[in-house]
């Protein structure tokens, strides 16, 4: 299980997808709420927290940040106005906050569920329509240097891998058609950006490959890859990242 040591660390591996979406101003400016599911120290909430414009008059965008973590504080709520904490598990329903989020963030935390069904289900509730996921999760099997590494941390229930989380996200009532995947060969992590659907929670007993590609919630190359063989194999995968590169699976 290829986590992280320090917050500071944690952190880092976090910016490589934060830098990236602050590259894209209107989606920048249009989010108000953030909620950050196994927040930590806060580090990425503050980042969000503090983010401007990128103009030359660069301007605050003012982005409400809630964190959810099981630690009674949080160091980064002191710091700024805009960051709020809520001690709690991230599984379970936020019941006092009563703002929507257009963005959940959760990086090196959704390992650690129970339920994903039921706490990606949650989450769907949370957010405005057509609001972002974004989930950074280490597999816990990896081939690098032409060896097989596996591994498992405390407090891990689940093996992810790109296949298996797509599959959850979609049955859980999110649209992984329009959305970015990354899955860099040799490397442990795997990021999802997806978005609400509007094909609502299915049941993940009776939902099979075939409905999801019916609903029109799944990438072109996965798509392909059950008309093909009746379900997604990752070297089929072709799948886009939010700097308009693509990643092919069929070597990984």
């Amino acid at each position: 299980m290829n986590s992280f040591g320090s917050p500071v660390a944690s952190h880092a591996h976090s910016l490589e997808t934060l830098e990236t979406l602050y590259q894209f101003d209107d989606f920048m400016h249009s989010i108000q709420n953030v909620a950050d599911m196994g927040c930590g120290a806060g580090l990425d909430m503050a980042w969000w927290a503090t983010r401007t414009t990128r103009d030359a008059d660069a301007r605050p965008l003012n982005i409400r940040c809630l964190g959810i973590d099981l630690a009674q504080s949080c160091a980064a709520t002191g710091q700024h106005r805009y960051i709020s904490y809520l001690p709690q598990d991230f599984e379970q329903p936020i019941q006092i906050h009563k703002r929507r989020f257009d963005v959940i963030w959760c990086h090196d935390a959704f390992q650690y569920v129970q339920d994903p069904f039921r706490t990606l289900e949650q989450w769907r509730d949370c957010v405005t329509p057509g609001g972002m996921l974004v989930i950074q999760v280490p597999q816990t099997t990896v081939f690098a240097q032409n060896r097989e590494h596996i591994e498992q941390a405390d407090g891990c229930y689940w093996h992810w891998t790109l296949v298996n989380l797509m599959h959850v996200l979609a049955v859980s009532g999110w649209n992984c058609a329009a959305g970015f995947f990354r899955r860099l060969a040799g490397d442990a992590w795997i990021t999802a950006i997806v978005y609400r659907g509007d094909h609502g929670v299915l049941d993940a007993r009776t939902t099979r490959w075939h409905d999801l590609c019916d609903r029109g919630v799944l990438p072109d190359s996965a798509v392909r890859s059950i008309q093909r063989h009746g379900y997604v194999r990752q070297q089929d995968l072709v799948l886009p990242w939010i700097d308009k590169s693509l990643t092919s699976l069929h070597r990984h």
